[in-house]
């Protein structure tokens, strides 16, 4: 702070002007979460729209995404919906669930 008012005194005796620059202690970095993958299996109870309507309905994904996954879930048995952390993603198997689908999570390589 002394540094700050011998530059104001410095700029008021001369005539000119002195700006104080702040400078902002860093900020610790922080660690991200570990992956986790949301996979989609398929099932032979639900047909191809409920499954890309509840897709839509609880991730991000758009239509076209989520028919592809959908879609490829059916046709090989399982499909990635996406990559999350933990916590999210078993929420989403959660709601999942709920609505009757199988999804399973398991962390990302």
């Amino acid at each position: 702070m002394s540094q700050f008012n011998n530059l104001q005194d410095e700029a008021n005796s001369d005539g000119g002007s002195a700006t104080a620059i702040k400078v902002l202690p860093k900020r610790p970095k922080r660690k991200s979460l570990p992956p986790w993958q949301v996979l989609l299996h398929n099932d032979d109870v639900n047909d191809i729209v409920f499954v890309a309507d509840t897709i839509i309905e609880l991730t991000t994904l758009n239509r076209e995404d989520a028919v592809l996954r959908t879609l490829e879930a059916h046709q090989r048995g399982l499909a990635l919906l996406l990559t999350t952390h933990r916590e999210h993603a078993e929420l989403l198997q959660e709601q999942f669930t709920s609505k009757r689908l199988s999804v399973t999570i398991e962390p990302s390589c």
